[in-house]
């Protein structure tokens, strides 16, 4: 999803939000002229919807280019004919204050834009937004009615099954953003290796690894707040050893690459802690440390690795085998 990833890389730009104090945005006054306009038109909810709300929920970009359900989306989903204005605004204090994915009553935007990042606004401020969506018809985009009928036909899309729609979704985004943050210390290790190997040769490759590869998964761990590692069946750095739980899932990623069924991330959520779990796969580069001795390691850097890991287990490999897996543990979304 084009949004996701937009919305990985914004999640970690936001990093800290949810501590931020609620004063970094002041509220728009409320006080506006006596006989200037009608209310709707000086209303300080539509202000702050246009904006700050239209640069996501866009009530004229085009379906394709949305990077977020337009407000009038988000009005039909949150607004019943047995909905009171109180129970309305409560419901939109309780989102933005916290977007959950277990609280979201919009599991199809989810899907596909992914949870909202939570946008540290003061109380009075999200009440003025949801009042003036409350009270007023909220613009909408030329293809929204046909696109609406559409997901809503006999029934779609209006809460049947949406607790098992949430536990896909969620699988889907903590997986991707899992991924992410993996593949953010594959391409700063991949970065490092080349560099090493270009100056050095593979024996200085091997040197680096022994060095600073844990040090720089670490490093890329605490910039985004989680616990990144490799773990392997076959370790070469017994640091790097793999637990009982993490062995299964090497063996179930070994047994889907096998038969050649498309691999997805190893969701676990347990008391708001994401752990994700994603197969490391060798390719022609890796055998120049892990493949065969004499075949694909060449005589000078078996020497280095057998000085530097004497009980060295990752070798014998061959391209397009599973090495280890990613270990990747967050915290949920709050």
């Amino acid at each position: 999803m084009k949004y996701l990833a937009f919305l990985t890389i914004f999640l970690m730009t936001l990093a800290g939000c949810k501590d931020a104090k609620k004063t970094e945005y002041k509220p728009v006054e409320t006080t506006s002229k006596e006989g200037t306009g009608d209310k709707a038109t000086t209303h300080p909810g539509k202000k702050i919807i246009e904006r700050e709300c239209y640069l996501c929920h866009s009530p004229t970009a085009s379906e394709a280019s949305m990077l977020a359900p337009p407000m009038v989306a988000v009005k039909k989903h949150y607004l019943y004919a047995t909905t009171t204005k109180k129970q309305f605004i409560e419901a939109m204090v309780d989102w933005i204050n916290e977007p959950k994915i277990e609280k979201s009553k919009m599991p199809g935007a989810l899907k596909r834009f992914g949870i909202m990042p939570y946008q540290p606004y003061p109380e009075e401020t999200i009440v003025q937004i949801a009042e003036y969506m409350y009270e007023n018809e909220i613009p909408k985009p030329e293809w929204f009615d046909d696109h609406f009928q559409k997901e809503h036909k006999n029934g779609k899309g209006n809460g049947k099954g949406m607790k098992g729609d949430r536990q896909e979704i969620a699988q889907s985004i903590y997986g991707n953003q899992g991924l992410g943050y993996a593949k953010s210390a594959k391409s700063a290790l991949g970065k490092n290796l080349m560099k090493a190997i270009q100056e050095r040769g593979t024996g200085g490759a091997v040197e680096f690894c022994n060095l600073q590869a844990l040090k720089l998964t670490d490093s890329i761990s605490l910039m985004n707040n989680a616990i990144i590692k490799r773990v392997t069946d076959k370790p070469r750095n017994m640091a790097n050893s793999a637990n009982s739980e993490e062995l299964e899932y090497i063996a179930s990623f070994k047994k889907q690459l096998a038969a050649g069924l498309k691999i997805e991330p190893i969701v676990k959520t347990h008391k708001g802690e994401v752990n994700v779990y994603y197969p490391i796969v060798t390719n022609a580069i890796c055998l120049q440390c892990h493949g065969k001795p004499v075949e694909q390691i060449k005589p000078s850097t078996m020497a280095v690795l057998q000085k530097l890991y004497p009980d060295d287990k990752a070798i014998g490999y061959s391209a397009n085998e599973v090495r280890g897996i990613w270990s990747v543990v967050f915290n949920e979304n709050k």
